[in-house]
């Protein structure tokens, strides 16, 4: 028996299987794969095809196929059809983990994200793949807000109706590719708004979500998302801003530390004022929703979010009352004071499905924050940040110049109670 028993064929996109694919296929004695897949191909009339559903009963038939002492009879080679590439989001994997990498010869056909690039004449070095088939829709959800250029790979209960729906009326372009390579090909461009009306039926491939201004972007040296920023914490002349009104850069720094904004998350920044907690979070790949009850505020966090490239969605309105229409946070930023900032605190610790870091500068709102956090669930902990500066005198001489300081409480869900967070 050969070294590498499991030829995985890579299919279903529109170009035919390469001579030595067809040649493996005929000569194999089993043949696993989709329907359409098996009665594409040139399966031999005297070999065991499995129609893929669940996966475990079919890896058991592979096995006994590969079962030499118990089964000398059936010595003969294993052929699994897959859609495009099946080592990109595919069933590579799952044969890999039960029978070695080392006896897998997989032969990729074009993936469907390629093969849907290329319909759209768009280079894909920059995109960002996000898989929601059997996965929460949350994670690609988050990253289309995030990104001007994602493909999602789609699944039952998380397709272009579920997105559209989920991305509301954020400015986006969906590109529906639906039976890619066959006569019933269709790719449509749609508004999220489009999609969430329709029914899309079980032939959707892929899904692209674009933000049709920056589809081109720049020439890239490695593929995928673009890498994380090379400084945060930035200076507080790099955002536009009233009278000082800003989260200090020693207590963003700390903040972003303890929120871990990250592609696939959703952060709010409550109370955002200038929106520099949300930029920066923005910068590190997380989707944003920024809250701000000041009409010349929304304003300014919509320029600064410009200036730096980013995309963060401006909510215009007063917390908690305005947080009931926003989708389930990762981590939450409060900026900010007020009487109602416990009742704010309280609401977001509700939610948050990971972390709350607020930022206050009067002792007194320390320990309702405090129990805000704990009261719901959350293992608090916090600091107070004092810093000076360095900073000039007449003569060529520093001095220290201390800013005011600043309250940094965070709490944390414990890991054994985040399953139990709104979905």
């Amino acid at each position: 028996m050969s070294d590498r028993p499991i030829t995985v064929v890579g299919t279903g996109t529109g170009a035919p299987l390469p001579p030595d694919a067809a040649a493996a296929v005929a000569g194999a004695g089993l043949v696993v794969g989709g329907r359409r897949h098996l009665a594409a191909a040139p399966v031999a009339a005297d070999a065991e095809q499995v129609v893929l559903g669940a996966l475990a009963p079919a890896l058991d038939i592979i096995e006994r196929h590969l079962d030499e002492e118990r089964h000398p009879d059936r010595r003969s080679p294993v052929v699994v059809l897959a859609s495009g590439d099946p080592g990109f989001f595919g069933i590579v994997r799952v044969l890999a983990e039960r029978f070695g990498a080392e006896r897998l010869d997989v032969r990729a056909g074009v993936s469907s994200v390629a093969a849907a690039f290329a319909r759209v004449g768009l280079p894909w070095d920059d995109a960002v793949v996000v898989s929601a088939h059997g996965r929460e829709l949350r994670t690609a959800v988050n990253v289309c807000r995030a990104r001007p250029k994602v493909a999602v790979l789609t699944g039952p209960g998380a397709g272009p109706a579920e997105l559209g729906a989920a991305l509301g009326s954020d400015a986006r372009v969906l590109v529906v590719a639906s039976a890619l390579g066959s006569k019933d090909e269709r790719v449509e461009r749609v508004t999220p708004a489009e999609a969430a009306a329709r029914d899309w039926g079980s032939s959707v491939s892929v899904v692209l979500c674009l933000d049709e201004a920056r589809t081109l972007g720049a020439a890239r040296t490695v593929a995928g998302p673009p890498a994380g920023p090379a400084g945060w914490a930035l200076d507080e002349g790099d955002f536009a801003h009233r009278d000082s009104m800003i989260t200090k850069f020693e207590v963003r720094a700390l903040a972003l530390s303890r929120l871990g904004p990250r592609l696939g998350d959703l952060v709010w920044d409550v109370g955002a004022g200038s929106g520099s907690v949300a930029v920066e979070c923005a910068r590190f790949g997380a989707a944003v929703t920024a809250v701000e009850k000041t009409l010349d505020g929304v304003g300014r966090i919509r320029a600064n979010a410009m200036a730096h490239g980013v995309d963060v969605r401006v909510v215009h309105g007063a917390a908690p009352t305005v947080l009931s229409g926003l989708d389930d946070p990762d981590a939450v930023f409060v900026g900010g004071g007020g009487r109602e900032l416990p009742a704010v605190v309280t609401a977001c610790a509700r939610r948050a499905r990971r972390t709350v870091v607020v930022a206050m500068a009067a002792l007194d709102r320390v320990p309702a924050v405090r129990a805000a956090l704990t009261d719901a669930g959350l293992d608090c902990d916090g600091v107070l940040l004092q810093s000076s500066r360095l900073a000039p005198l007449p003569g060529d001489v520093t001095r220290l110049a201390a800013t005011n300081p600043v309250f940094l409480l965070w709490g944390v869900r414990p890991p054994a109670r985040r399953e139990g967070a709104t979905k």
